[in-house]
């Protein structure tokens, strides 16, 4: 009788491991970076950190974050995610304010998805003390 062992499959280009980084794009894993905040551990300390966490949660479809990271003011009452858009980096391009020392904050990005781009300056606000996103625009 003979024995055979079976090869384990071999990993390349058509089976990438996935990223073990936040969508976010900072080189910590999801878990430890923005997942604690959608977890509701704590919240984030910066608006470009709130920024960050809000990307990742459009990433992870994470309506409930959503709602809860929007100034009251202008929050929608849904989050209507688009199936067909696969959110594929974010570039921080300027930030002014938004530190532990101001009450307000902007944050301008680019984020990309599958065939497009999204531009927008985003604007901030405390409300009992956290971040939260009150709207953005487009920038030329």
């Amino acid at each position: 009788m003979s024995r055979r062992t079976k090869r384990p499959a071999r990993q390349g280009p058509t089976c990438p491991a996935p990223s073990v980084f936040c969508p976010c794009g900072r080189q910590d894993t999801y878990v430890t970076c923005c997942g604690r905040f959608h977890g509701g551990e704590g919240a984030a300390p910066t608006a470009e950190a709130l920024m960050r966490s809000r990307y990742a949660a459009f990433v992870k479809r994470d309506e409930a974050y959503l709602l809860r990271t929007w100034h009251p003011r202008t929050r929608p009452a849904r989050v209507e995610f688009d199936p067909r858009v696969r959110w594929t980096g974010l570039e921080i391009l300027a930030t002014a304010e938004g530190s532990a020392f101001h009450s307000t904050g902007t944050v301008t990005f680019r984020a990309s998805y599958a065939g497009g781009l999204l531009h927008e300056r985003s604007r901030f606000e405390r409300v009992d003390g956290a971040w939260v996103y009150v709207d953005g625009d487009f920038p030329e």
